[in-house]
């Protein structure tokens, strides 16, 4: 059993993440801005405002795994890397795994070929600096991480979100930072994620990676 703490454990990555592990029986931590009325039983969850760093260093205190599963929009819009830098330090300084919920945008479709956000045309302008925000963390920002930080990065399908839940299938596929080809439609639903995120912090063999799961 790990501990696991998710930070945005109410939003729709990270709630998966947490009914998930909690279900697996690990001791689970979820940290949001604003607590959720469907509360998972066992689950610890904390309210509070990830850019201060003293109440995230406190509920990351004592963590075996931290879970970033937080979006660059709404409050975050404008420190949603220095929130995930300060996280990273964090997790470093408790010898923490970390696993950061990744975008699409941030893989290839093949080896070798440019990352898809280093072409947004198939993506609304209003959410760029979102994606732009995200691929940051992968393409800049976790590789300039010490060392002695065990991270992955765990990136969804095209249509991973609330607009498109998606139904639990048990089952995923994953790969490496090129995108699985679709064969339904290129989605993953929170549950079926969740599961692949979890598998991956208790198999512990991927490393500084890059990872894409999907159906």
């Amino acid at each position: 059993m790990s501990r696991i703490v998710v930070i945005g454990g109410t939003g729709y990555a990270g709630s998966a993440i947490v009914a998930e592990a909690a279900a697996r029986g690990h001791e689970v931590t979820a940290f949001s801005r604003s607590l959720s009325a469907d509360r998972v039983p066992g689950v610890n969850y904390v309210q509070g405002d990830a850019t201060d760093e003293a109440t995230l260093a406190s509920v990351i205190s004592g963590a075996d795994v931290v879970v970033a599963a937080l979006a660059p929009r709404g409050p975050l819009a404008g420190t949603f890397r220095d929130v995930n830098r300060t996280i990273a330090r964090l997790a470093n300084a408790e010898n923490a795994r970390l696993f950061v919920v990744g975008g699409y945008s941030s893989l290839r479709p093949a080896a070798g070929a440019p990352r898809f956000m280093e072409d947004l045309s198939h993506a609304p302008a209003e959410v760029h600096d979102e994606i732009l925000a995200g691929a940051a963390l992968i393409m800049e920002d976790l590789p300039a991480t010490p060392e002695t930080l065990n991270w992955v990065f765990v990136s969804p399908a095209l249509a991973f979100g609330a607009f498109a839940p998606g139904e639990r299938l048990d089952k995923y596929r994953l790969g490496d930072d090129i995108a699985i080809q679709p064969e339904d439609g290129g989605a993953i639903s929170a549950p079926d994620y969740a599961i692949g995120l979890v598998d991956l912090i208790e198999q512990d063999n991927r490393h500084r990676a890059h990872v894409n799961l999907a159906h």
